[in-house]
């Protein structure tokens, strides 16, 4: 076992958080740490760090497991680079190699290699090292730490930046990339898919599927979780409650105990009605019988027998949850939005070229592609921020849009959220009538004052869900509308959304909301807008076909049907004196034999240089640099280098093939 906790309890202030946790986590096992927001996931994994300690109950923890969460990664306010960061996992192993290279220097002077003492120090001193580098994983260091950069979309190129220059989500990336090379024997890891796009999150599933370790993921991603969890714990009313198994199994399980605890309550129930009657009973006779003492002996006991039994909670068959309700105005006409041959560009950095779509009403499309492939901009040009550089982007009849962007709380808005609600519904509206709306999205009493800026990530998005049910557009253009909600939250506006009359169109990387709302998804990828009529999985499998066709299109003729031509060379030996040459001396081959090292690193460096390719588009469309303009050339410049070696790596990757 290498975790336990048992009856565990948790206050803050007068307020009890966690009432009675029990559970086990034996190593190897990969845990799912599930709960409405607010439940007391975050104080559990505090515990786990030794952050915080229980105010009752027995919390254990196997001696010398090393724990690694994201928190203990320090924000480096000085020169440490990235690489530093990444590395630090490593930090015995290359000072360790720091030591030997200085060693091996020291081999190299006559005052050393000529005195035998000397020389015989500086060896014991140099095979102590050599251990330790060794059996820390030294020689393996390079390539473990490029290829976790590389999963999670992490250019080379970054490595020697400084970490304390990059972005807040950059940071997070970095981060997680660190713990996952330090591999803790207990990896913690919460929220880890809010900042990563698909390619990057089913990278980290594979990862985790295979950890040596054992995983305590916290998320409200449920396709993530039913990729890497093989055991669920939730918090719920400040108990745990153990599932082993994966999310959608999870779901089935818990239906099932809820209605079998349901029906033992009511079991239970009946029985207590039959014995209060009875005691009532008997205590009626006792009083017209007061000689008859056995009345009141039976009684008594049966009043005990009642006291002594374990009553059951009442399950609570249905959670509180937003009551989300999207309705429109008005329709709009037949033609939503249509994107006709649109080409953006920020400086010399193309995002798309000739992109056109046609997005019609009553539509359910989900735009997907990595972080920054342009993905924002599209939804910019429909709200008419941006314009295209070539092309037309135009709204149809009648067309009101709502947008929820991904954005956090604004950090000056000293606005409470009922002031905020009330300004932004741009309608006169009474105080009740806007508590009751808000209550709708779960602000209850003295929340309403609360100022916007302190709200957590969940409650911004539910006070802007409110004003889009008030405002009833009949285009909704939502950018990742999950992140940040818990899963009860998310299910509730999965089903408003499903049955929201008007037009989505959704940027988002939650695979599970694509699944089920999804007739189609835009994917861009590359500077195009590729069109599929169907949901996520029928997405995976279109484009793992498309994918497939290609690289069989560009597989070069096999020598059988080169042999086929109706007018070989004259030079070319027929095809009966082939089938009768000698074994000795068999026909030459038709393809040079490739040199597999020399494929594997073109194919990574051909990998590397997409990666950093993706890094500068998206630093380059970042807003925080557009008025940087030293910084914009810097990468303007390298993105030009970084594009010619690119070239230069697939024909020679190209010529190898060929």
């Amino acid at each position: 076992m290498i975790i336990s906790m048992q009856n565990v309890q948790k206050y803050y202030g007068a307020n009890l958080v966690l009432s009675d946790i029990t559970f086990e986590i034996k190593p190897g096992e990969r845990v799912g740490l599930i709960g409405r927001n607010g439940q007391g996931k975050t104080t559990i994994a505090k515990m786990l760090t030794g952050e915080h300690k229980p105010d009752g109950g027995q919390f254990t923890i196997r001696k010398g497991t090393k724990v690694g969460c994201l928190d203990q990664i320090p924000d480096y306010q000085d020169e440490t680079s990235v690489y530093d960061v990444l590395a630090r996992g490593y930090g015995s192993v290359r000072e360790a190699q720091a030591k030997m290279r200085v060693l091996e220097e020291q081999m190299t002077r006559p005052d050393v290699y000529e005195s035998e003492t000397t020389l015989e120090k500086v060896l014991r001193d140099y095979d102590r090292l050599r251990n330790v580098f060794e059996q820390g994983g030294g020689y393996e260091m390079e390539a473990h730490i490029e290829r976790v950069a590389r999963g999670l979309g992490i250019p080379e190129a970054q490595f020697h930046r400084p970490f304390r220059s990059l972005s807040g989500g950059e940071k997070t990336k970095i981060g997680l990339s660190a713990l996952l090379i330090e591999r803790p024997d207990l990896l913690l890891l919460d929220e880890p898919t809010n900042h990563l796009d698909m390619h990057a999150i089913e990278w980290l599933e594979q990862y985790l599927e295979s950890y040596e370790g054992t995983v305590v993921v916290i998320s409200h991603d449920r396709y993530f979780l039913d990729k890497v969890a093989n055991k669920i714990i939730e918090i719920e009313d400040g108990e745990a409650f153990t599932y082993h198994t994966n999310y959608s199994e999870y779901q089935k399980q818990k239906e099932e105990n809820l209605l079998n605890q349901f029906n033992a309550y009511q079991e239970q129930q009946k029985k207590i009605k039959k014995m209060q009657e009875a005691i009532k009973r008997l205590r009626e006779w006792a009083k017209l019988n007061p000689q008859n003492v056995s009345f009141h002996r039976k009684a008594a006991s049966m009043q005990k027998a009642l006291d002594r039994m374990e009553k059951l909670k009442r399950p609570i068959l249905e959670r509180k949850a937003m009551d989300l309700q999207l309705e429109q105005n008005d329709r709009s006409g037949k033609q939503v939005a249509e994107l006709e041959r649109v080409t953006k560009s920020f400086g010399e950095r193309r995002l798309f070229t000739e992109i056109s779509e046609l997005l019609v009403y009553g539509e359910r499309v989900f735009l997907i592609g990595d972080n920054g492939a342009g993905k924002s901009t599209i939804f910019k040009m429909l709200l008419g921020d941006l314009e295209p550089d070539a092309g037309r982007v135009q709204l149809g009849s009648r067309v009101e849009v709502g947008y929820l962007a991904q954005e956090a709380a604004p950090k000056d808005e000293s606005k409470t959220v009922l002031q905020y609600f009330r300004d932004e519904a741009a309608v006169p509206m009474e105080e009740g009538q806007a508590r009751g709306q808000l209550s709708r999205f779960l602000f209850y009493g003295p929340d309403v004052f609360k100022s916007v800026k302190s709200l957590s990530g969940g409650e911004w998005t539910r006070l802007r869900l409110a004003l889009l049910t008030y405002l009833k557009p009949n285009l909704l253009l939502l950018d990742e509308p999950t992140n940040h909600l818990d899963i009860d939250s998310r299910e509730a506006l999965e089903e408003a959304l499903d049955e929201f009359p008007g037009t989505l169109l959704v940027i988002s990387h939650d695979r599970y909301l694509i699944n089920r709302l999804a007739n189609r998804i835009w994917a861009l990828e590359q500077g195009k807008l590729t069109n599929y009529l169907g949901n996520f999985e029928f997405y995976k499998e279109k484009r793992a076909e498309r994918l497939a066709l290609l690289a069989s299109a560009a597989q070069p003729e096999p020598a059988v049907r080169e042999q086929k031509t109706p007018e070989p060379p004259a030079t070319a030996t027929p095809a009966s004196t082939l089938a009768s040459t000698p074994a000795s001396t068999p026909a030459p081959a038709s393809k040079k034999r490739i040199d597999p090292y020399v494929k594997a690193k073109l194919e990574a460096g051909i990998a590397e240089d997409e990666a950093r390719l993706a890094a500068i588009d998206a630093e380059l469309s970042d807003p925080a640099n557009s008025s940087d303009a030293a910084k914009l050339q810097d990468l303007f410049i390298e993105r030009e280098s970084v594009q010619q070696r690119l070239d230069e790596l697939l024909d020679k990757w190209m010529e190898l093939e060929g």
